[in-house]
């Protein structure tokens, strides 16, 4: 998606519609910050406020995307466009977010592993040895949490029987057993459990 063009056709629609940066943002309840981001081609609105921002603007949420008002003979097509490119920056989205949940589990192993070190090999008092390994386990799990966090949401799992995709919930996945990114859960589909694997594209979902 070309972000200039679409802050482009942002600005224009709002100026035809009489409104100033804070005023569209007032509407939005958002900053008028938030605003120029768009504008500028910084930044896209949030999915959450796309039918408002085009309500307002009196645009199709395909016209937001495209940064170009459409006839109807390109209407189509530009839609299955516009679906495509946003499935890919999704999964390249989560696929960031994936790399991001490797570098917190290592940082917080390696965290946990140096604090232990030191409080064994340093000469100190008692208490701080205890303090240092308490504050190793608190860091070490705090990142466990945020790393499962970003698995739930980034991608889906695939049930191994029928081949749904799916998104657990956040305490479905903390607590289910687990061999890498492969998760022992229920599928909702088939509402069966078995290890299901972690994808990034809901292709053939049968949901």
């Amino acid at each position: 998606m070309d972000m200039i063009k679409i802050g482009k056709f942002i600005a224009e629609k709002r100026k035809s519609q009489n409104l100033t940066q804070i005023q569209l943002a007032e509407k939005l309840c958002i900053t008028d910050r938030a605003i120029s981001k768009w504008e500028c081609g910084k930044a896209l609105p949030d999915s959450s406020l796309m039918l408002e921002l085009c309500e307002i603007l009196k645009i199709s949420v395909n016209e937001l995307l495209t940064g170009e008002e459409l006839n109807m003979n390109d209407y189509n097509k530009q839609a299955e466009l516009n679906l495509i490119e946003m499935k890919k920056q999704k999964e390249e989205a989560d696929k960031r977010l994936l790399s991001a949940e490797i570098v917190i589990g290592v940082t917080g192993t390696i965290s946990l592993v140096l604090l232990i070190m030191i409080a064994a090999l340093i000469n100190m008092e008692a208490w701080l040895r205890i303090l240092l390994i308490i504050l190793g386990f608190v860091i070490f799990f705090v990142s466990c949490l945020f790393a499962v966090g970003i698995e739930q949401k980034a991608g889906y799992y695939e049930c191994k029987n029928c081949h749904n995709k799916f998104v657990p919930n956040y305490k479905e996945t903390l607590f289910a057993m687990h061999m890498g990114r492969t998760r022992y859960l229920r599928c909702p589909h088939c509402k069966k459990k078995a290890w299901q694997k972690k994808v990034l594209s809901n292709d053939d979902n049968k949901e």
